[in-house]
């Protein structure tokens, strides 16, 4: 990569957002102008690792050959219709999505939070029209640290108080049980519960991983109680924990799936909820839609990420990249790191407070070229494309290395 010329600096343009952007956000101070594969450069052509991958909207790496080529192909030929009309992209996309993840019907939308969104509604109609609940009264419950997004009506069920404070009045509807407890979740349905609404691994938690058998347990429940089991993959789907879905480590079909991230490569904002034909069925024409859900940019794009997945090459890959990511973890235990959780190429890293924040250990990982993100304390969240070399990996822990030392 070469870096293009530029007028402003990366000080410049940082300070040039301060009065004009919304300060919803605290980058750390890069600013990246170019990206290829799982490197990136700013606008001075300083090189960076990306050990973030877009929170696995990058699982392909940066502009992925296939994806950039279908996105390249489609623009020449179609960008939006909107629903009002069909389009030559979409039928094709459905098909080979549903037939990855094993389910009937898919809902095309845009971004994670509308897929969380549409997967709300239709667990509502369902419960009215299928499940005979009394309008207005039905209910859906959740675990305590999610994250399903920053809408009003998903952070109404949130416990991050950063999240919902100033926001409200919130959403009714929610129950909030722990993560990972079974008999709390079982006490927490009754005739009323249109759903379980629940990460099979909370990413902005801390890649925190259920026990064994959890995920299982609650589609044994959600079953035999008559609800809905809704899996948020938007962040853990798709290849990422080594499996295209990470239900799939229990062998476990939910209802619903809510898929976005990876699913626009990177390219474009494509989410989705996938489901069976007797939950997605509810929808009428008129009760629910996008603009932009389903346009031909994004299938098109859509169905090469689909397409690469159907390969099971980047499920192998993040498995076996993943035990060289647990392997390098476990040697930096009790040398500034005091537990991780790993499943594929994901793990939340808790450094010792007093080596530092998560966001000081980012910050002297960003200055050795390595591009992490923090969450709570002293986490730290390791995510790469799933396109590494292990030598990139095993360089990146050396670094991690270096900067707890």
């Amino acid at each position: 990569m070469t870096a293009p010329a530029q007028t402003r600096s990366s000080a410049d343009l940082i300070r040039a957002e301060e009065p004009v952007l919304a300060h919803n956000y605290h980058p750390l101070p890069v600013v990246v102008s170019r990206a290829e594969g799982t490197w990136v450069e700013d606008v001075e052509g300083r090189r960076y690792l990306d050990m973030l991958a877009g929170y696995s909207a990058l699982n392909f790496g940066h502009r992925h050959p296939a994806l950039t080529e279908a996105a390249h192909a489609q623009l020449d030929r179609l960008t939006l219709t909107s629903r009002a009309f069909h389009n030559d992209r979409l039928a094709g996309f459905a098909e080979r999505l549903a037939a990855l993840t094993g389910q009937d019907m898919v809902l095309p939308m845009n971004t994670g939070a509308e897929a969380v969104e549409s997967g709300i509604k239709v667990a509502r109609k369902w419960a009215y029209e299928v499940k005979g609940v009394p309008a207005d009264q039905a209910t859906i419950v959740v675990a305590a640290d999610n994250f399903h997004g920053r809408t009003t009506t998903i952070v109404s069920f949130s416990t991050d108080e950063t999240a919902r404070q100033g926001f409200g009045p919130f959403t009714p509807g929610f129950r909030v049980v722990p993560y990972n407890d079974l008999p709390a979740l079982e006490a927490a349905i009754d005739e009323t519960t249109a759903a379980v609404l629940l990460e099979p691994i909370q990413g902005e938690a801390g890649v925190l991983i259920p026990d064994q058998g959890y995920l299982a347990g609650v589609r044994e429940l959600t079953t035999r109680k008559g609800c809905l089991f809704i899996a948020d993959e938007i962040q853990s789907g798709l290849g990422r924990t080594g499996r295209t879905l990470a239900v799939d480590h229990e062998s476990v079909v939910p209802d619903v799936l809510l898929l976005g991230k990876a699913l626009g490569g990177g390219i474009v904002p494509v989410s989705a909820v996938v489901g069976s034909r007797e939950v997605l069925g509810v929808l009428r024409p008129g009760e629910h839609g996008s603009t932009f859900g389903g346009n031909p940019l994004a299938a098109a794009v859509g169905t090469a990420v689909v397409e690469l997945l159907e390969t099971g090459e980047f499920q192998r890959r993040a498995t076996e990249l993943g035990v060289v990511l647990r392997g390098g973890l476990s040697a930096l235990l009790g040398k500034g790191v005091v537990g991780f959780r790993a499943r594929g190429l994901w793990a939340g890293v808790d450094v010792d407070p007093a080596v530092g924040t998560g966001r000081e250990i980012s910050r002297r990982l960003m200055h050795e070229g390595v591009l992490v993100k923090d969450t709570h304390g002293s986490t730290i969240r390791l995510a790469p494309p799933l396109t590494i070399t292990p030598e990139e990996l095993t360089g990146a822990l050396d670094t991690l290395e270096k900067v707890l030392g």
